[in-house]
């Protein structure tokens, strides 16, 4: 009987340690995410402000839009759609034509991965 009661507790302990891990999602942070497209594509640094600064705008963007749509998400979602699509081509716009080539099957990646379950980070 001791040893079910053990067996019970450290089930609920572990469970309860893996549910408290924080969970690592795409960065919300425009540097931060400027950052992880310099690793994947090799950005030069001005090349990484400028794209930092283009999501620091679109996230400025971002929340208005929130704002003003009062979080329906499905409004949202509509609105959101050409804000994307001018972030994407500002980014492009900054990148190299090897470089373009690479974000564009990121793009890709990420939309068949938000789409079989996974994240995105909603701007490409």
């Amino acid at each position: 009987m001791k040893k079910l009661f053990l067996i019970c507790c450290l089930f609920v302990g572990l469970t309860t340690a893996g549910f408290s891990q924080p969970r690592s999602g795409p960065p919300s942070d425009p540097v931060q995410k400027a950052k992880g497209l310099q690793k994947e594509l090799k950005l030069t640094d001005d090349q990484t402000s400028k794209i930092a600064g283009i999501y620091k705008e679109s996230a400025q963007q971002f929340d208005k839009i929130k704002a003003a749509d009062n979080g329906n998400t499905n409004k949202m979602l509509v609105d959101v759609g050409p804000l994307r699509k001018a972030t994407i081509k500002k980014i492009k716009s900054v990148l190299t034509a090897s470089q373009s080539a690479k974000y564009d099957a990121l793009l890709k990646e990420n939309k068949n991965a938000s789409l079989n379950g996974g994240w995105s980070d909603g701007w490409g």
